[in-house]
C-alpha cells in the first residue's frame, strides 16, 4: 500500500504558474505509473497527465498539453506537475494517483491509490 500527499496548490492569476508535488510513503513510487487528475465543482474527475515508472514516457490531456509538465524523482519518492499559462478553467482540486499498469491509462478506475487533493484556483 502507498500513501500519497499532494501539496503546492493555491490561488494564482490567469497566466501564472504553480508547481504541484505528490509525496509518497509506504512503498517506493518507482514501482508505479503515476497520474494527475482534477475535479471541478459539480464535475467528474478528469485525467490531466501520466508518467511511466522510469519517467521516460509522458502523456497529457489535450486541454493541458503544452502548458503542463509531469515529472518524477524516484529517489525522492515524489511526482510533480508544473503548470504554466494557467487559465480560470484550470480551477479544480488536483489529485495524484498510482497505477499498476505499464501502459498509458487515463481512467480513474485504473488507478488504485489516491491522495487527498490540493486546491488550485485561477482568477481572471
Amino acid at each position: 500500500q502507498v500513501q500519497l500527499v499532494e501539496s503546492g496548490g493555491g490561488l494564482v492569476q490567469a497566466g501564472g504558474s504553480l508547481r504541484l508535488s505528490c509525496s509518497a510513503s509506504g512503498r517506493t513510487l518507482s514501482t508505479y505509473r503515476m497520474g494527475w487528475f482534477r475535479q471541478a465543482p459539480g464535475k467528474e474527475r478528469d485525467f490531466v497527465a501520466t508518467i511511466s515508472r522510469n519517467g521516460v514516457s509522458t502523456y497529457y490531456a489535450a486541454s493541458v498539453k503544452g502548458r503542463f509538465t509531469i515529472s518524477r524523482d524516484n529517489a525522492k519518492n515524489t511526482v510533480y506537475l508544473q503548470m504554466n499559462s494557467l487559465k480560470p478553467e484550470d480551477t479544480a482540486v488536483y489529485y495524484c494517483a498510482s497505477s499498476d499498469d505499464r501502459v498509458v491509462v487515463t481512467t480513474t478506475a485504473r488507478y488504485n491509490y489516491w491522495g487527498q487533493g490540493t486546491q488550485v484556483t485561477v482568477s481572471s
